[in-house]
């Protein structure tokens, strides 16, 4: 496995990073002990990069892993929240529900601009803070567009970014991959660790998936790329691929031939609280009920979180 520091924060990571999306009540909701051997098999074949959120629920399974590892992994984790006293309790959480000291990587979820990142200035104000105490060793913030990698242009407090990016631009809300690459390669520049996200477009490039893996893995400037796994398989065959060794054809197929797709389960009551929590907008509501765009949905199961009848899951 490859390994390289994130920007000037001193933190050597696993060209793959494990994203723990998949194995959330979001996705997957792979019960815990199935996901700590998971987690521990990637560890196993070198990944020492793990990416959760508070809005994962996945913690225990990180706990879980954690008690079979020799050497604690870099754990990065990620809130919504924009109040000093919510990302205060955001960390708390963290730190509580993965019996851990310190974290490595604290973000804010999911930024959009300059206009965003000012309105959740007291959260980052909080997170600066508690880096001073040695609670988190470096903060930044996720994002899904080219403006809010631009804003970081700006910010000299931020050590890691964690941006969408994949050869096709899918999901890139605000411009193409050639755009979000020109920004990150400029944020690299200034010493900005980055560990990019969703190379495989949410699932719609799977059928391409080592070619869109060359894609980032050829890019200098991404430090680390998050992947979700939910099987021993993906975690093999993305290992392999990672460390440059040759990998199955007929495992490359088998893989590539997984299909995924949000379903919305007949219950449906077309509240619409899942079309304004929707970052591609890829859902409205028809006749009483969510209907999803395909060719626009990246499978990211945000939505889900704000179902209040889990009428919304990815298969």
């Amino acid at each position: 496995m490859e390994y390289r520091v994130l920007g000037k924060t001193g933190i050597r990571v696993s060209r793959l990073c494990f994203g723990t999306l998949t194995l959330s009540p979001l996705q997957g909701n792979t019960p815990v002990d199935v996901g700590a051997d998971l987690l521990l098999s990637a560890y196993e074949r070198g990944v020492n990069f793990f990416d959760t959120a508070d809005l994962y629920e996945t913690y225990p399974h990180l706990r879980e892993m954690l008690k079979y590892c020799n050497k604690q992994p870099v754990l990065a984790s990620k809130s919504y929240d924009y109040t000093r006293e919510g990302m205060k309790k955001s960390l708390e959480r963290a730190l509580t529900e993965m019996d851990i000291p310190y974290i490595d990587i604290f973000l804010l979820h999911e930024q959009e601009s300059h206009l965003t990142l000012a309105g959740h200035r007291p959260a980052l104000e909080y997170l600066l803070e508690a880096k001073e105490k040695g609670l988190v060793r470096a903060v930044g913030f996720s994002c899904h567009t080219v403006a809010a990698v631009q804003a970081a242009l700006e910010m000299p407090e931020i050590d890691i970014v964690h941006p969408l990016i994949n050869m096709r631009g899918i999901g890139i809300n605000d411009g193409t991959a050639g755009d979000m690459l020109n920004a990150v390669n400029r944020l690299h520049e200034k010493g900005v660790g980055i560990y990019a996200m969703k190379p495989l477009g949410g699932g719609h490039l799977i059928k391409e998936s080592e070619a869109a893996f060359r894609f980032v893995l050829d890019r200098p400037c991404l430090d680390s790329i998050a992947v979700g796994m939910a099987t021993k398989e993906e975690i093999a065959y993305n290992c392999a691929l990672f460390s440059g060794e040759t990998v199955s054809p007929e495992m490359g197929e088998k893989l590539r031939n997984r299909k995924r797709s949000l379903q919305v389960q007949d219950w449906c009551a077309g509240c619409g609280k899942c079309v304004k929590h929707c970052p591609q907008q890829a859902l409205q509501v028809v006749e009483g009920k969510a209907v999803v765009a395909a060719e626009k949905c990246i499978l990211c199961g945000y939505c889900g979180a704000y179902c209040p009848d889990f009428c919304l899951k990815i298969y």
